[in-house]
């Protein structure tokens, strides 16, 4: 087959299956966040350039290696998103939000990044999300993170999940730690991957994040985060942490947790498992209070996370706990030329009534009985000669072979009965 016939390396078709799987997961996470009071909103799936670019920083993996940028047709820069807050961000300034504050919203939808495909990485993707916009309150963090957590103990994963949380502080406790991470990195400048030598002056917090096995040798003797905190950060941690013990959400504090682009702060937060090999972050975010600012708005305080449909679905299937099965399915089938009209007429009532209704477009009643059973219909329903002289249909189960003779006006209720018995 030519390659041109074949999906893109890195992304995927998501056939009937799969895609049941990942609509049921978005929505049960679309229901839980609006548990909360947050509300769907979507974006483009392009912006200008800058909207990721500025965003993201220079020494970002993302910006320097993975993003999908291109020049159009009128010359404007424009970047497949990468990630959704930026692109949530330029929405609350450009819609003139910033007036009504706080904002809570939930996302979904496609992500671009284009590197090398492994195990839980694709390079189109899929996320969701939420973003509180406008609370600078620590108690929106612990909402935040309850929210997550609440998300993974509905897919019934939650037992299979560690959350792992961290404090950057306030702008003066990350400028003094961004300093000492400079002073201890110069030391070892020379033995530092290349990577990380060029995040040494504009980010070293982004060292933190190396997977370099060199680099994390080095990365063990760093001092900690939590000797430069100011006693207003530590205060606002505190409260974070009294917050989940009332929400009843548990947690470790990983020192070396960090996120590492300039404008994160105060929290920082991971839900990570070991079912899934080196791909371990289901759900990762934190607070961005100079995001806002960053891209021309107004001071305007952040704090959300995001998730990979994919690699939760990934979970799911690792732990058993993929049972997203398809509606119950009923074949009609008409048994001669004469009996259509009423076979489509009564397809479509069903149909309307909210049950799911499988019509074949041709083929004898042998083949539209295979067809029934190769698609899992639990039942058939048979249209003759004699059902349609008697204003009758025959309902036959697919499973045991057991068939009976209803009333054509009873067919919705009794039919409605048998599959809520089914379930």
């Amino acid at each position: 087959m030519s390659p041109k016939l074949q999906p893109v390396r890195g992304t995927h078709d998501l056939l009937p299956a799969a895609m049941r799987t990942q609509r049921t997961l978005v929505e049960i996470a679309r229901m839980v966040a609006e548990f909360y009071g947050f509300a769907e909103v979507q974006t483009p799936i392009f912006e200008f350039s800058d909207v990721f670019h500025r965003t993201l920083g220079d020494t970002s993996d993302v910006v320097t290696k993975e993003t999908y940028t291109f020049t159009d047709r009128g010359g404007e820069s424009l970047t497949l998103r990468p990630e959704f807050t930026a692109a949530i961000v330029r929405m609350l300034i450009s819609e003139g939000l910033t007036q009504d504050l706080p904002q809570k919203f939930f996302y979904y939808g496609p992500a671009f990044r284009y590197e090398r495909p492994q195990k839980g990485r694709l390079r189109q993707f899929h996320q969701i999300g939420v973003e509180v916009l406008g609370a600078a309150e620590p108690e929106a963090d612990a909402e935040v993170i309850a929210l997550g957590w609440h998300i993974l103990q509905v897919l019934g994963v939650s037992q299979h999940v560690t959350l792992e949380m961290n404090t950057l502080g306030d702008t003066e406790s990350r400028n003094g730690y961004r300093s000492a991470l400079i002073d201890y990195f110069s030391k070892y400048k020379n033995d530092l991957s290349t990577d990380s030598q060029a995040r040494l002056e504009r980010n070293p917090l982004r060292i933190l994040d190396s997977k370099d096995e060199g680099d994390r040798r080095i990365i063990e003797g760093a001092p900690q985060q939590d000797t430069f905190l100011t006693a207003n950060a530590r205060q606002f941690f505190d409260r974070v942490q009294t917050m989940l013990g009332w929400l009843n959400v548990g947690y470790k504090i990983n020192p070396r947790l960090v996120r590492g682009l300039d404008y994160y702060q105060h929290t920082v937060f991971e839900f990570t498992t070991e079912s899934l090999g080196a791909q371990g972050t289901v759900i990762g975010g934190g607070r961005y209070d100079g995001l806002v600012k960053l891209m021309g708005g107004p001071d305007v305080a952040g704090i959300g996370f995001s998730a990979g449909v994919e690699r939760l679905v990934a979970l799911q299937e690792a732990t058993g706990n993929t049972a997203m099965s398809a509606p119950a399915m009923v074949a009609v089938i008409p048994v001669g030329e004469s009996c259509e009209m009423k076979a489509w007429q009564l397809a479509q009532a069903l149909r309307r009534s909210g049950v799911s209704v499988d019509m074949s477009y041709k083929g004898n009643v042998g083949k539209q009985m295979k067809r029934a059973a190769k698609i899992g219909a639990l039942y058939a329903l048979l249209i003759g000669e004699e059902e349609l002289a008697q204003n009758r249909v025959m309902l036959k189960n697919l499973t045991t072979g057991q068939q009976e003779s209803i009333a054509y006006g009873e067919i919705e209720s009794k039919l409605r009965m048998t599959l809520r018995a089914e379930k």
